[in-house]
């Protein structure tokens, strides 16, 4: 039960990313510059516990023994569908299982996942206990309210009264989005009642964090046990180096050459599997932005990736370059 706490602190996390953070993604990340730990995407425990859904759900929840340690997150609304997760996601081979309270997205919060359950604390104490009975170290990652900052610590409050191994605070309110600057400036506070009533809590901040060595400078400065970082990921898929350095264009091209083929092996190695549904062409182009930048005329290479319909024609830009 001490998965959090085995960590050698500060350790850095790759955050969780709707359609990005996938088992494909998650690779080349590692091979560029691991992070101390992984998240998978967001999975919806009404599709894992769904005869229709449980496949697509289950290739959310793929990763590789590399990655290990890596945590399960899961959302939904349902405290018996967390619970028939958490124990699939066991036999899985998770470690730990982070349940997602924070995500903004409209869809996620109308459905009554997500932020939507930082309005509903008794919903979400259920969600939290049904997910521990599968006996794996359970976690939250959540904002610090859904309209108003200071909702931040009636909100925190409740949920470091539940127990939890972790704790992750993304620093802005569902309604900011990402909008406006991380309040960072709560940081000595939030530490401060993690410690009064929930000192075991290790305690995560994500939100403007681009770097390994700007997360160190907080953490260092704040003693914080954590540090996640997301959107980073796509300025500079290095971002995790514990010594940075500046790359060249042919390193960066040599990444998205890593992602094409670990794409395309990830399909062939499912070639038999009748409930696989093999990812398509055009969310790959989402990726170009991090590998095609910052030197000349790269904007127009991306443009003329971006109007190609298949990997072989990005394979013969890459090769003309």
């Amino acid at each position: 039960m001490d998965f959090w706490h085995k960590l050698r602190k500060p350790y850095f996390i790759l955050a969780p990313m709707e359609g990005v953070t996938d088992v494909v993604f998650r690779e080349v990340v590692r091979r560029a510059a691991r992070p101390d730990v992984f998240f998978t995407e967001f999975t919806n425990v009404s599709s894992f516990v769904s005869e229709k859904g449980r496949p697509s759900a289950l290739q959310r929840l793929a990763f590789d023994k590399k990655e290990q340690p890596i945590v399960a997150q899961i959302w939904g609304k349902k405290p018996e569908h967390f619970e028939v997760t958490a124990q699939g996601v066991k036999a899985l081979g998770y470690r730990a299982i982070d349940v997602n309270m924070g995500c903004p997205d409209r869809r996620v919060v109308r459905s009554g996942g997500g932020a939507h359950l930082i309005r509903h604390p008794k919903l979400a104490a259920k969600i939290i206990q049904a997910t521990k009975s599968a006996g794996l170290p359970v976690s939250v990652k959540t904002r610090i309210g859904y309209s108003r900052i200071d909702e931040w610590r009636g909100w925190l409050e409740f949920l470091l009264e539940q127990d939890l191994q972790a704790l992750t605070v993304h620093l802005r309110t569902k309604k900011e989005m990402s909008k406006v600057p991380a309040h960072f400036v709560l940081i000595p506070e939030i530490l401060s009642l993690r410690d009064r009533l929930s000192p075991q809590t290790a305690i995560i901040i994500n939100g403007d964090i681009k770097t390994r060595a700007e997360g160190a400078k907080l953490a260092k400065k704040f003693d914080i046990d954590g540090i996640m970082i997301g959107r980073g990921v796509f300025e500079n898929p290095f971002c995790f180096e514990k010594k940075p350095k500046i790359h060249s264009k042919d390193e960066y091209l040599k990444l998205l050459k890593l992602h094409l083929d670990v794409f395309e092996k990830y399909i062939e190695n499912h070639a038999n599997d009748a409930t696989f549904k093999p990812p398509k062409f055009d969310p790959l182009k989402r990726f170009f932005k991090i590998y095609v930048r910052d030197f000349p005329e790269s904007s127009k290479i991306r443009a003329k990736m971006m109007r190609k319909k298949t990997i072989s024609e990005i394979r013969d830009i890459l090769e003309e370059l």
